[in-house]
């Protein structure tokens, strides 16, 4: 059997969230301890996330390269030209009424996951997304164009 500190690892990595508060610094040890699922008291669980915390990469602040632009008349289509594809949903340029968020110079996953989450808070709906090398690109609703790309915009600079 795996050790309390390795199952809390385990617990953490299940829970993306739980991970990236701990690397933030914003976790109440004992709480998120009762909370997890990990069979152990729940000080020894709360040291175990504390060590956790103490090894992580702090959050990996602003991401001052990002460029964001709004690109208008996106829709599905059967087309070489997609701007994104995925399995059999394409999106391309000048194809319908939604809104393409286009973010260049991101420089890893991180930063994608980071501007997913702004638009989640801002209850933004994402049609598709995608990221590759340093650009991702979200499909939004027309409508919200203007509040993805502020929303964006201050998830980078925050």
């Amino acid at each position: 059997m795996a050790s309390l500190a390795a199952r809390t690892r385990e617990a953490v990595r299940a829970r993306p969230f739980l991970y990236d508060a701990l690397r933030a610094g914003v976790v109440n040890y004992t709480a998120a301890a009762r909370w997890l699922s990990v069979e152990g008291d729940t000080e020894a669980v709360a040291t175990a996330l504390r060590r956790y915390a103490e090894e992580l990469d702090g959050d990996a602040g602003p991401e001052s390269d990002a460029r964001v632009a709004m690109r208008s008349g996106l829709g599905r289509a059967d087309d070489e030209d997609a701007l994104i594809a995925v399995a059999d949903a394409a999106y391309a340029p000048d194809s319908g009424s939604l809104t393409g968020i286009v973010v260049a110079g991101l420089t890893g996953v991180d930063t994608f996951e980071r501007v997913l989450g702004a638009l989640r808070a801002a209850g933004i709906g994402v049609d598709a997304a995608g990221f590759a090398a340093e650009t991702a690109l979200v499909v939004v609703g027309r409508r919200d164009g203007p509040d993805a790309v502020r929303a964006v915009e201050a998830a980078l600079e925050a």
